[in-house]
């Protein structure tokens, strides 16, 4: 209660710097270039307190589309509702409830829509999936079909179908049983973690080493983690090296939009970096699956420069946020056989300066944060589009604060990047 409370008086004492940072925005800013459309459709995209949801309301607005956005009752304070790039706000039901589909038909139907773009929270994605069936005779659904999607949101069977291919993923087993950790036969000089095969947003953090060497500190670990047939997870080898995130969008199988990253456990800085055996692996894999969709892999390359994908999210990457001010983010969506763009070369990397400032107060490297911020851009602030930066840190954030404040339930970090407080058991 405490630091929630500590958290909201912090809030309100940065808005008048938030004013004047968002004024000067609107005095220095202008619109990014971008390339407008002779054929401007409606479209519709899900996850409205995300980001990535504002960047592609305002890929789309720019090239002359008109943008609905949707979110759940609980984020009806999002600060993108405010933005000038979203005609039309909605509130649907979370997509975990009964109804999700029905009601996204009822806004399709509504408001006229031509495309769904899904940018969904890892809860979601599979619904999403499942309400393609529904929407498909009224709109283009810009999201794989659910046998596919519920493929590739599970770890074990992304890497099945990974492997399969020739790619290269880390060894690993599904675990449905503690006793297959006392069976396994761990070889010798290699470390294991466990993951969980569905969402964990705690404790995906948790990259506790399982070796050959420990077995009883191996169990003891996995008998706290409730491992089951319904709730199986992954054991996955672990492997040391440096991350990398990649988002792609794709059509028919063909990778239209690309970005790469280095990357972490909390990914809040993007900036574009060349690694052509990820830009293969991607291509091949998509290639082979066909699919139209967004698909977010994870990659670690080892200490020889041997790279392995660790996961595969089927949805939109915090990485489009690279994207800002290129002019064919909308078509690279929205056309068929558009030639495969990356980030500009005049883009510079993206970030959260709330996550910038308490990573400068709280850790050690303060030049180098420094020279992050001040070579970098925020991901929510644009001179044509302030809005949404204040009213994400001045209301958005606020309100899910006080709400937790009154139900009492806690948190374990504030995102400011997918406008959430990060709770057990949330979305």
């Amino acid at each position: 209660m405490i630091r929630t409370v500590a958290a909201l008086v912090a809030l309100a004492a940065t808005l008048p710097v938030d004013l004047l940072a968002a004024g000067v925005a609107a005095v220095r800013g202008s619109r990014p270039a971008t390339r407008r459309t002779d054929s401007p459709r409606t479209v519709l995209i899900s996850g409205g307190k995300m980001t990535k949801a504002l960047q592609l309301a305002r890929s789309f607005h720019l090239a002359g589309h008109r943008v609905v956005l949707v979110e759940s009752t609980k984020y009806r304070f999002t600060g993108h509702r405010f933005s000038r790039a979203v005609d039309r706000f909605q509130c649907v039901p979370e997509p975990t409830e009964s109804g999700y589909a029905e009601a996204l038909l009822d806004v399709v139907q509504r408001e006229g829509v031509d495309v769904f773009v899904p940018v969904a929270s890892p809860a979601a994605s599979i619904h999403d999936a499942d309400a393609r069936a529904l929407l498909d005779p009224h709109c283009e659904v810009i999201h794989g079909d659910g046998d596919s999607v519920r493929m590739l949101d599970d770890k074990s069977r992304f890497s099945e179908r990974a492997a399969a291919l020739g790619l290269r993923v880390p060894d690993w087993r599904r675990i449905t049983d503690v006793r297959q950790i006392e069976e396994f036969d761990f070889p010798p000089g290699r470390e294991y973690i466990l993951k969980r095969i569905s969402y964990n947003p705690v404790g995906r953090m948790d990259l506790t080493r399982l070796t050959r060497d420990t077995p009883v500190e191996n169990l003891r670990f996995a008998r706290g983690l409730g491992i089951s047939e319904d709730d199986p997870w992954i054991l996955q080898q672990f492997i040391a090296g440096r991350e990398y995130c990649t988002h792609g969008t794709v059509r028919g199988g063909r990778l239209q939009v690309y970005g790469c990253c280095e990357s972490s456990a909390f990914q809040v800085n993007y900036e574009m970096v060349d690694k052509p055996e990820i830009r293969t692996w991607v291509e091949k894999f998509v290639g082979h699956l066909g699919v139209t969709g967004q698909l977010s892999f994870d990659f670690i390359e080892d200490a020889h420069g041997v790279v392995y994908a660790i996961e595969c999210n089927p949805r939109t990457h915090s990485a489009i946020t690279m994207f800002y001010d290129h002019p064919d983010v909308a078509a690279a969506y929205l056309d068929d056989g558009h030639p495969e763009i990356v980030p500009l070369s005049s883009a510079r990397p993206t970030y959260w300066i709330y996550h910038e400032l308490w990573r400068l107060i709280t850790e050690a490297g303060r030049e180098d944060r420094l020279r992050s911020i001040f070579r970098g851009t925020d991901a929510i602030l644009a001179g044509w589009d302030p809005l949404p930066f204040l009213l994400v840190h001045h209301l958005q954030i606020p309100s899910l604060l006080v709400r937790n404040l009154l139900a009492r339930t806690g948190w374990s970090r504030i995102d400011f990047n997918i406008g959430k407080l990060v709770e057990n058991g949330g979305d």
